[in-house]
């Protein structure tokens, strides 16, 4: 923890053990991004951080709301209640006071929830680097085993690796339960296994684990697990491919052809009316085409698989 974190642990974090049962997708989200923050001391920052950025944003927007008397812009031509009449000569006090605490509502909730998705992000982030590098790591553990490394040594071998991305670090936390916590290599599987945002890694300590206890042939077992995700990549990566050419044929028909085809057309009608002011056109020039191209760029980012 950093000074700021133990600063709201202080203050907050022993009033939330009793929430953990409250925030069991935080805790796992917590795990699988592997955040060394614990969680009381983690909510608690939530908590503290979002009332302060309510605080501050609710004061230089009432601050802001009274200077430029946003209240008195309001008028309501209409039927009223009679008590309305009665609040007219405090309508910017009221007004103020209003637009102030649902400043502070919006501001502090929105601070809120981005604590609370932040640990799903980076999971998220960690289980798209495992599924990526898992085959890769897989075919690595499958050599190592099949020269007659015994099966912690493999993963102690694999967790100092540097070129296999979380897949080594996962491989790291089993080396910690051993070493350090005094587990036994199936306990340390299992723990892990529980731990990993990645389904695909679950399986495979799980499959692992199983492999272990039953005393079968756990080389073949990775080469088994390797040649089937390199499958499926494989399958990913042409179903990807298939895909693109999907997302470059839409592009070029809808920004470059379509949008060639507006201006072209805009253009003619603007000469044709004598417009000396084409709005349109420069909504289809300005607007249009660079949001249009940046909504692909988004696009192919977010189908686009780790490598």
């Amino acid at each position: 923890m950093n000074s700021y974190e133990r600063f709201c642990f202080n203050l907050l974090g022993h009033r939330l053990k009793d929430k953990r049962a409250d925030y069991v997708k935080l805790r796992n989200d917590m795990m699988g991004a592997r955040m060394t923050t614990p969680f009381e001391a983690y909510l608690a920052t939530a908590y503290v951080t979002s009332i302060m950025v309510g605080l501050v944003a609710a004061v230089l927007i009432g601050l802001l709301t009274y200077i430029l008397r946003v209240p008195d812009m309001i008028v309501y031509r209409g039927a009223v209640p009679e008590f309305l009449y009665a609040l007219n000569d405090y309508k910017m006090v009221l007004g103020t006071i209003v637009i102030t605490i649902i400043a502070l509502l919006v501001f502090g909730g929105i601070t809120y929830i981005v604590f609370i998705i932040y640990p799903g992000i980076l999971a998220g982030e960690r289980r798209r680097n495992i599924d990526a590098t898992l085959p890769y790591a897989i075919n690595y553990v499958t050599a190592m085993s099949s020269a007659g490394i015994t099966p912690d040594e493999v993963f102690r071998s694999l967790g100092q690796s540097q070129i296999y991305g979380e897949s080594a670090v996962e491989a790291r936390y089993i080396t910690r339960e051993t070493d350090f916590f005094g587990k036994d290599l199936l306990e340390a599987l299992r723990a892990v296994a529980q731990a990993t945002p990645s389904d695909r890694m679950r399986e495979f300590l799980q499959g692992a684990v199983a492999s272990i206890s039953s005393g079968s042939n756990l080389t073949e077992y990775f080469r088994t697990k390797a040649h089937q995700y390199t499958l499926e990549n494989h399958q990913q990566q042409k179903a990807f491919l298939e895909t693109l050419g999907l997302v470059a044929e839409s592009y070029v028909t809808a920004i470059v052809a379509g949008m060639l085809f507006l201006i072209i057309l805009q253009s003619v009608m603007t000469i044709l009316s004598g417009d000396s002011n084409p709005l349109f056109l420069y909504i289809i020039i300005y607007l249009l085409v660079p949001f249009g191209s940046l909504m692909f760029v988004i696009l192919i980012s977010s189908i686009t698989p780790e490598v």
